[in-house]
């Protein structure tokens, strides 16, 4: 190793994870020869449990961990240190996972695993704030969003079911894994996409099966839930499930206990149930299509992800986190989006939700040639919706942010009785401040709030 600087005397913690043994020690050794507080872990597992974790200033890991466990880590790193950062280390000219805040290719040079490593922390830090970002995905300030991650923070450490409703695209399994990484269970985040799979299958995906079950079962495997012992398990998609499945989905879900395809012992798991879909089941259970003692066995803690359109604040600050999180992927200079941009997806009515907002300023990093990315840059659909709202305005970002920003405000009268100085606490501002928004929104209490 060359000699480059020594690290801060401050000796900050670094977690070296890599499923090489050996090299995850000998980072560790070389970085506490120049001055950090370096642990060595073996594997994504070691990693989760290791004190490294707490108060860390960031983590080096291994990007090709097996079972996302570069995910895995990064998420319980981040959830001990909220402001650690996370460096990947890929093979050379391995794309970058989504999960870290800084890269560095192997073989790497000293002086570029020590840059990576502040890097990842300035990151990290910037994009740490609780009130915007938890660091899957889910950023924003709308109050139903915010209420969203409070009922997220008071059940995650218990064993409480929960399910998840809401459109297509709206977070619905980042939540999910947020849930898992609060929770602090040492197990693994086990997904299944109930809609992907076909019954036989799917019933051997959840609950394993035997040698000779079926037709091309040549030897025991373990199913889903088993593998989610002790950690949590995530059902996507649960209103596709076939009559017969939500029959043992109910017995698990009572017992924790099951069988495999074509066996007869008995399984006991430990794992916390988190189950989402984007339809009605209250319907479905009307109509014969989910049984109705499923349905209330899952609906104990039941959370709604609010919609893209009716967050248009947030679209802002998304758009951001998306941005940077793609320049990093692409490796581009980008130094931010122009007004008209921002005016653009602001008017999209993003019926495709988050997920559309994400792919469609990834599109704009991928494909885009300025340092600024214009409102060309965009997706035609969404050029097309917002467009108008960016052309037919001389101050696009204030005009385009006038109307959720009025809607905040009546939310948070109406929340507090109409009370201005109970809103203004809510919204985080003082009442000298929410009179003059009131004022330049043309809005007066006096006449808006219901008669007695």
């Amino acid at each position: 190793m060359s000699d480059v600087p020594v690290a801060p005397v401050t000796r900050h913690r670094i977690l070296v994870v890599d499923d090489d043994r050996r090299m995850a020690s000998g980072r560790a050794e070389w970085l506490c020869s120049r001055g950090w507080h370096a642990f060595a872990a073996g594997s994504a597992a070691e990693a989760v449990r290791s004190p490294g974790r707490e108060q860390a200033f960031a983590c080096l890991v291994d990007a090709l961990l097996p079972d996302d466990g570069g995910r895995r880590v990064a998420d319980a790193v981040r959830a001990a240190s909220p402001t650690a950062g996370v460096v990947a280390v890929v093979p050379n000219e391995a794309a970058a996972p989504s999960w870290a805040d800084a890269v560095v290719t192997m073989p790497g040079r000293d002086d570029a695993i020590l840059a990576a490593l502040e890097a990842a922390h300035h990151a990290a830090t910037l994009d740490g704030s609780p009130s915007t970002a938890t660091r899957t995905g889910l950023v924003g300030q709308h109050p139903g969003l915010l209420h969203v991650l409070d009922i997220m923070d008071r059940v995650a450490r218990t064993p409480a079911t929960v399910l998840i409703t809401g459109e297509s695209g709206t977070g619905k399994s980042l939540l999910a894994r947020q849930f898992h990484t609060a929770s602090r269970r040492p197990g693994r985040f086990v997904e299944v996409a109930c809609g992907c799979l076909a019954e036989p299958l799917l019933d051997s995906e959840l609950f394993g099966h035997v040698a000779g079950a079926f037709t091309g079962a040549t030897a025991d495997r373990s199913g889903k839930f088993l593998q989610a012992d002790g950690g949590t398990i995530f059902l996507d998609e649960i209103a596709t499930a076939s009559p017969a499945l939500q029959v043992k989905l109910l017995r698990v879900l009572q017992e924790m206990e099951f069988e495999p395809v074509g066996g007869g012992e008995t399984k006991a798991v430990d794992a916390r149930v988190i189950l989402a879909t984007n339809d009605d089941l209250a319907r479905l259970v009307a109509e014969g299509r989910f049984r109705e003692d499923l349905f209330w066995r899952i609906n104990v803690v039941t959370i709604e992800m609010p919609p893209l359109r009716e967050r248009a604040a947030d679209i802002p600050l998304l758009a951001d986190h998306f941005l940077w999180q793609a320049a990093r992927q692409a490796g581009r200079r980008i130094d931010g989006l122009a007004p008209e941009t921002v005016a653009t997806l602001v008017g999209h009515a993003w019926p495709g939700n988050v997920r559309e907002l994400q792919h469609a300023i990834e599109r704009a990093v991928f494909l885009g040639r300025s340092p600024v990315v214009e409102p060309g840059d965009l997706p035609a659909a969404v050029l097309a919706s917002g467009a108008s709202l960016a052309a037919d305005h001389r101050h696009p970002l204030k005009n385009a942010l006038a109307a959720p920003e009025r809607q905040l405000i009546l939310d948070a009268l109406e929340r507090s009785g109409w009370r201005r100085d109970i809103a203004a606490r809510s919204l985080g501002i003082n009442r000298t401040t929410l009179y003059k928004k009131l004022k330049r929104l043309g809005l007066d209490v006096a006449d808006l709030q219901p008669a007695r």
